[in-house]
């Protein structure tokens, strides 16, 4: 069962139990998610997004529901910044389990020495293939800290 699929059968669990909360989320990355399939139209491509496309969008609403929570606590809006966090929970339930810090090392030393990457000309190239990879898993900002300190030879 493809990701769009499970979470349009989620949406129909959610009516049908008459859980508010998690039917407005899974309307909300619905949404996001036809919003990118006509993007993508409009570029020619047929089927819509593809899966690594979905868990970006999943990436995106998580990370932008957990700077509204912030903000919301910021200014004594708890009951705010909760709903931010629960919708959060129930989008990070469709992305994989994130990579833990040695993973992420291991994941970038691999890709440095594959592409037999030596400088920080080849960065870009490091990291889009840590992306096609490991899409939904893996924090890009941490990873891309570690192939720089490996370019670099800090690391």
């Amino acid at each position: 069962m493809t990701l769009r699929d499970q979470i349009s059968d989620d949406l129909k669990t959610a009516l049908k139990a008459k859980d508010k909360a998690r039917t407005s989320t899974l309307r909300l990355i619905s949404a996001a998610i036809k919003d990118r399939d006509i993007a993508a139209r409009a570029e020619d491509r047929c089927g819509g997004c593809e899966e690594q496309e979905i868990m970006a969008i999943l990436q995106k609403l998580v990370k932008q529901r957990e700077d509204s929570a912030e903000m919301y606590e910021g200014a004594g809006r708890l009951d705010l910044a909760e709903a931010e966090r629960e919708e959060a929970e129930i989008v990070r339930g469709y992305l994989p389990k994130p990579m833990d810090d040695g993973e992420i090392a291991d994941a970038a030393k691999a890709v440095v020495s594959e592409l037999e990457a030596s400088t920080l000309k080849d960065m870009g190239r490091c990291m889009g293939e840590l992306k096609t990879r490991y899409a939904g898993r893996m924090d890009f900002g941490k990873a891309g800290a570690r192939v720089k300190d490996l370019l670099t030879g800090a690391a």
